[in-house]
């Protein structure tokens, strides 16, 4: 996998691309954080045995008609229905890519990877 995306005639950085979702998707209520992008989970990785998630937080690829396909890892905070998250997190996205490198999103996929409770 190449570190570019071509798309609509430019080269757009996969990094790019995910710095765009990622602060689309955290700005959304009930997102905890992009599935484990977040400092408390690299800090608690590094002190304790805790291995890393190693799936990629936000992936992408070009489809056929040009669009963008991407999905999203997600800690999302309990009590949040996941449909209407995961709702909420695609419009939000689809809208920020849209807006910031002017392509279209043609699927927008959801993962809820980890479920984050309230300190009580």
């Amino acid at each position: 996998m190449s570190n570019e995306l071509r798309i609509a005639g430019m080269g757009v950085s996969h990094s790019v691309v995910s710095t765009i979702v990622a602060a689309a998707a955290e700005k959304v209520e009930g997102v905890a954080s992009i599935y484990g992008q977040d400092i408390a989970s690299g800090i608690i990785a590094m002190l304790t045995s805790k291995p890393q998630p190693t799936t990629n937080a936000v992936e992408c690829e070009v489809s056929d008609d040009d669009k963008l396909v991407i999905t999203v890892h997600l800690a999302v905070f309990f009590g949040y229905p996941f449909t209407k998250l995961a709702a909420d997190v695609r419009e939000a996205v689809a809208g920020a890519v849209d807006a910031q490198i002017g392509v279209r999103v043609s699927q927008i996929d959801v993962c809820i990877d980890e479920l984050v409770f309230p300190k009580e």
